[in-house]
């Protein structure tokens, strides 16, 4: 749904990779060619962000915007279904990520596929309600193993910052809070199901792209519209 904010009509558009959104943005510049009315918009890989707003007259959002809106939104309904993008790789590397505003609070998990060239295949965050820091974090990591496991990956690199995790996860520490037991133990089973997987921690600066799905989530759950400074017209 499109919102009125003080930048213009706004809407996110998320994808499942950096080509399709791509794909989307080529299309919308054709619209805004043929209309003549260029959108302010920003793309972080997967991730689209637009905004609508009629410059001449004081920057209005008018019914010109509202047209586009409806344009942008047809495009998106007969976009190319995802089978017929390029079949994924066997071998992938695994960013996830976890957070709570509040701990507990409002939580979301966040997390990112790549293949061994880094070219970013899924980008996705989830917002959860009202969790823990600990339990978005095993949340994260186990999104992000079902998506590989409906991908057909065979081998997982995975990269955390939390340690806790990382070494719950590899054994060396103990699981003693009774409530990620359930959690902990689905994704030791998930884990068998591959052929290769390993866990390291990577400190929260090499995990930027992870954090960005979670904090999309939650500002997009809350109603936080990100202020929009350097864009494209």
């Amino acid at each position: 749904m499109w919102k009125e904010t003080k930048h213009g009509l706004y809407k996110q558009f998320n994808f499942e990779n950096f080509k399709e959104a791509w794909a989307f943005m080529t299309k919308v510049a054709e619209l805004a060619e043929e209309a003549q009315h260029h959108p302010r918009w920003e793309n972080e890989w997967s991730v689209v962000q637009i905004w609508l707003i009629t410059h001449e007259g004081g920057k209005k959002i008018t019914d010109k915007d509202y047209e586009m809106a409806e344009a942008i939104d047809e495009l998106v309904a007969g976009r190319p279904a995802a089978a017929d993008v390029e079949p994924h790789p066997e071998k992938v590397k695994v960013f996830a990520d976890g957070g709570s505003r509040g701990n507990p609070g409002p939580s979301a998990s966040g997390f990112v596929v790549l293949d061994l060239e880094d070219t970013i295949l899924v980008d996705k965050g989830v917002y959860l309600g009202v969790t823990t820091n600990n339990q978005a974090e095993y949340t994260a990591l186990k999104l992000a193993l079902e998506e590989c496991l409906k991908m057909g990956v065979r081998e997982v690199q995975v990269y955390l910052d939390s340690l806790l995790v990382v070494n719950q996860m590899k054994g060396i520490f103990k699981v003693k809070n009774r409530d990620l037991w359930p959690i902990h133990d689905a994704i030791r089973q998930m884990a068998e199901k591959f052929e290769k997987i390993s866990f390291s921690h990577v400190p929260r600066e090499f995990n930027k792209l992870a954090d960005a799905a979670v904090n999309r989530a939650l500002d997009q759950q809350l109603g936080i519209v990100p202020e929009q400074t350097d864009v494209t017209d």
